[in-house]
């Protein structure tokens, strides 16, 4: 594994019924940073993301974490070695409260000092899991579920936090607030590993990313190049290839003068 890596990706391939969607896929995910995925509806974001999280077992590769191959490991084992992920579709238990539900995410905890400690910090962190601690978590709004969610994540203390499409159904104002959490919980030292549909916001505040099409890896790198690249930036990210130049021209003479 490189230097500095803490999840590379070679040679997966994975997918449903004999099919492959995930075709020959190599990448790594650098230690401490945000790393997006992007690319169209079909090119296989979210089957990536489940081969990680264990749902899907890829047919052939290596998925290695901490210098344990992930493939074959069950997601029970892999939430052990401290890989959580947030799935796009609300999963909180909707007629429990929100602190009963941020506490199931300590489950695989049995300690009760160990849980009412991290249930103290995520409550700090969090506001809201204090602040309607007894509420059923039926009664919340999308975006404060999704916060929720997060809040769950990190009772387990995972290294890395897989998150998929966290800003879907999201609106404007809650959707800023996601990403400011997010930032936050990396640095509070957490390795992020997103697909995002708000493609160009998610780059803007990454360290790296990735872009898959028909289940290949199209392009890698920094966010601020993979966001600024004419050809992705037109096909992907929506705008023509003129402007997304002329807007990497105009990043580019902003900071010519700042050096000066």
């Amino acid at each position: 594994m490189p230097e500095n890596a803490f999840v590379t990706f070679r040679g997966v391939f994975a997918g449903y019924g004999g099919a492959d969607v995930l075709k020959d896929i190599n990448f790594d995910v650098q230690k401490g940073g945000v790393t997006t995925i992007v690319g169209p509806n079909g090119s296989g974001k979210s089957t990536l993301l489940k081969t990680v999280s264990g749902i899907l077992v890829p047919r052939a590769g290596e998925i290695m974490f901490k210098g344990e191959n992930l493939v074959g490991k069950t997601p029970r084992e892999i939430l052990r070695l401290g890989v959580v992920q947030v799935p796009q579709n609300h999963s909180l238990f909707r007629e429990m409260t929100v602190q009963q539900n941020v506490e199931l995410g300590a489950f695989l905890v049995k300690d009760k000092s160990v849980i009412a400690s991290r249930l103290a910090a995520v409550r700090e962190m969090f506001p809201i899991v204090a602040e309607r601690a007894n509420d059923k978590a039926g009664s919340l709004s999308g975006g404060q579920q999704r916060l929720v969610e997060f809040a769950r994540c990190l009772m387990l203390e995972p290294d890395l936090v897989v998150l998929d499409e966290p800003s879907m159904g999201l609106d404007p104002k809650t959707l800023k607030s996601m990403f400011a959490t997010i930032k936050m919980m990396n640095n509070a030292g957490r390795t992020v590993l997103l697909v995002e549909q708000n493609a160009r916001r998610a780059l803007k505040m990454s360290h790296y990313g990735v872009v898959l099409e028909n289940g290949h890896v199209r392009l890698s790198g920094t966010g601020h190049g993979v966001l600024n690249h004419p050809e992705i930036g037109a096909l992907y990210l929506g705008g023509s290839i003129e402007e997304t130049t002329a807007a990497t021209n105009a990043t580019l003479a902003t900071e010519s003068e700042s050096m000066q």
